[in-house]
């Protein structure tokens, strides 16, 4: 049986302001690389195009609901996870992930998610689809290096972390899930993937030998928590 990978892959990386094709060639390519000894789950955010939408929700609704904003994250997810696997063609399991407590039966060694339910983050469903395929670690890739201490853009003497521990992180990120909300991973997640004894690595995606490097088993930048 191969070792599962899970990534949540932030929205931010797969279109930042508009689609990164160049990312997503030498995305893939590392992907296909390690899929070759391992399974791979990727969980795909919704990014600036999730909030976009959201904010433009909340200037015409002043009183819209968070379930309502989360369905149009959900979409953007959708979106984005339809493109990623599209440019996997047949070496990504043929639809979406679904539910992510029920896994999938693939011969395929890719696999892709987005977003599921209200309440649900993309990251809640990395950690989710982490608990399923038997992954001890998810590995949250976005636009941050480190997570800091405390919030760098408040505070000028925050400090990188190359390791905190959960109950430090989840003070950080604190305890509700505000849909759009910018913060390393999502604090619901953050508590679930506690509960489960798993791995958290934050590290900034678009560095892929960064990540190459993390997957080989060598030293890399970001930062660990368990």
């Amino acid at each position: 049986m191969p070792k599962t990978i899970v990534m949540s892959l932030g929205g931010s990386l797969i279109a930042p302001d508009k689609i990164d094709l160049e990312f997503l060639k030498r995305f893939k390519q590392l992907v296909l690389k390690f899929s070759k000894k391992n399974r791979i789950v990727i969980i795909c955010g919704g990014g600036d195009t999730a909030r976009e939408y959201q904010a433009a929700a909340k200037k015409i609704n002043s009183k819209v609901a968070d379930k309502d904003l989360d369905w149009i994250g959900i979409g953007a997810t959708r979106i984005n996870g339809e493109l990623v696997s599209a440019i996997f063609g047949n070496h990504a399991h043929e639809s979406i992930l679904g539910d992510p407590a029920k896994p999938k039966k693939s011969s395929k060694r890719i696999i892709i998610g987005a977003g599921w339910l209200p309440g649900h983050s993309s990251d809640k469903i990395a950690v989710q689809a982490a608990k399923t395929f038997g992954a001890k670690t998810v590995i949250n890739l976005s636009n941050i290096t480190y997570v800091f201490d405390k919030d760098p853009s408040k505070h000028k003497d925050a400090k990188p972390q190359e390791k905190m521990d959960w109950k430090s992180f989840r003070k950080l990120v604190g305890d509700k899930w505000i849909p759009g909300a910018h913060v390393p991973f999502d604090p619901v997640a953050s508590k679930l993937a506690q509960k489960y004894k798993m791995q958290l690595v934050v590290m900034n995606g678009s560095n892929l030998k960064n990540l190459s490097n993390f997957l080989d088993g060598k030293k890399f930048i970001g930062t660990i928590i368990e």
